[in-house]
């Protein structure tokens, strides 16, 4: 049944709107009327569209903290014995978002008009991915929704921080480098062409440095335009060639061989899989479809193409420590756990423990990472203002020589 917005007017001559549920919008109007208001506008919030095309919205409606908090609200009230209906219910009356309100009444409807909750969530692919849908599909299966919500909860929680403290240990070093670019910029182009004008009417030679830096400054102020062009044309080039696979994945398969970079890489990915993993695995979705759903959340596709290879070995009969030993790519630990995981019959437990132990190496590494680069660009963006200075202060001083 599809969920309606209205305007009306009600007994007093004031406006009132909100959100109910009807067959059509005809039926939508006799309601209304039956509580003695007057309709100005009946509109369907969201369709389903055709099969396979979903909830549109302009934008996504749920950031990653907003989803996180939804799942969390959702978990309480159905682990409290709330009916789905009765807890989508609440969430739409007390969603501050109307785009969010219009969704989780479209959900509502769907649920009313007899579709799974997971089927629901596949109208809106944008706000609920494969993994998302698959962990509610299994958690409805079981009877233990309420419980599988909530590990869902904590699952994008600790996802969101493993990436906020990634951000946070790589931001000041970019800001750094930012300005520090944009100063040398402005102290080439400008400053320096200004001081050494009044020394380029001399008979007497410039010091090496001054000369050097005046052309850099003359071709930066000549070709800066040129060069600046180039590199956006260069990274637009590579934007588009890594919309093809293969390239993209040859690139991805360069990036995790870069010293430290590629080793947070292979960490972070690492991490994600193995929680998704586990996640999929402690709700009782399938191996094999658990296999699918984990390797399609991971960003480095050299990776995603080993765990696909993987999957194929499972399949026919492989275990799973065995299928990811043979992967290079995955840290041995991941490995080693799936190994002790099938072993004692714990899989979920253990594969969750290797996701905790790889993202907190994730995090030591970027926490050094950030430790080291940040006296480094400090240092290095000091001598490349020394040397300007330098070149600055040289025929100054040279002057001061020839004076006395």
């Amino acid at each position: 049944m599809p969920a309606y917005k209205f305007e009306a007017l009600d007994a007093s001559g004031k406006s009132t709107s909100g959100l109910l549920d009807a067959e059509n919008a005809k039926a939508a109007r006799t309601q209304l009327r039956a509580q003695s208001l007057v309709p100005l506008s009946v509109t369907q919030v969201a369709s389903a569209g055709t099969q396979g095309e979903g909830l549109r919205f302009t934008r996504r409606v749920f950031n990653s903290t907003g989803l996180t908090v939804w799942t969390r609200q959702l978990a309480g009230l159905v682990g409290s014995g709330l009916p789905l209906e009765r807890a989508l219910t609440a969430l739409s009356d007390e969603a501050e978002d109307p785009r969010q309100r219009e969704l989780v009444a479209h959900l509502r409807s769907e649920v009313n008009g007899g579709s799974p909750f997971a089927r629901a969530l596949g109208s809106a692919p944008r706000e609920f991915d494969e993994v998302y849908r698959g962990v509610v599909a299994a958690g409805e299966q079981s009877g233990a929704l309420g419980g599988v919500l909530e590990r869902l909860a904590d699952d994008l929680e600790a996802r969101q921080e493993l990436k906020a403290k990634l951000i946070g240990a790589t931001l000041y070093p970019a800001i750094v480098s930012l300005i520090a670019v944009v100063i040398v910029i402005f102290l080439v182009t400008y400053v320096v062409p200004q001081v050494a004008s009044v020394f380029t009417n001399s008979k007497r030679a410039l010091p090496a440095l001054t000369i050097a830096m005046l052309s850099i400054s003359g071709f930066l102020r000549s070709w800066g335009w040129l060069l600046a062009l180039l590199l956006a044309a260069g990274f637009a080039l590579l934007t588009w060639m890594l919309r093809n696979e293969a390239f993209r994945e040859r690139f991805d398969a360069a990036w995790l061989t870069l010293p430290l970079i590629g080793k947070l890489a292979r960490g972070y990915n690492a991490a994600r899989f193995a929680g998704t993993l586990a996640m999929l695995a402690s709700a009782g979705v399938p191996i094999l479809k658990a296999l699918q759903a984990a390797a399609e959340t991971l960003s480095n596709r050299a990776m995603r193409a080993d765990a696909m290879d993987a999957l194929v070995q499972v399949r026919e009969g492989a275990p799973l420590a065995s299928a990811l030993a043979g992967k290079k790519r995955f840290p041995g630990l991941l490995a080693m756990f799936s190994r002790l995981g099938e072993q004692t019959g714990q899989l979920p437990l253990m594969l969750e423990r290797a996701a905790r132990q790889l993202g907190m190496e994730v995090q030591r590494r970027a926490m050094q990472m950030a430790t080291i680069l940040e006296p480094l660009l400090i240092v290095a963006m000091g001598a490349v203002v020394m040397l300007i200075v330098l070149a600055v202060l040289l025929p100054i001083i040279q002057l001061n020589t020839w004076v006395k």
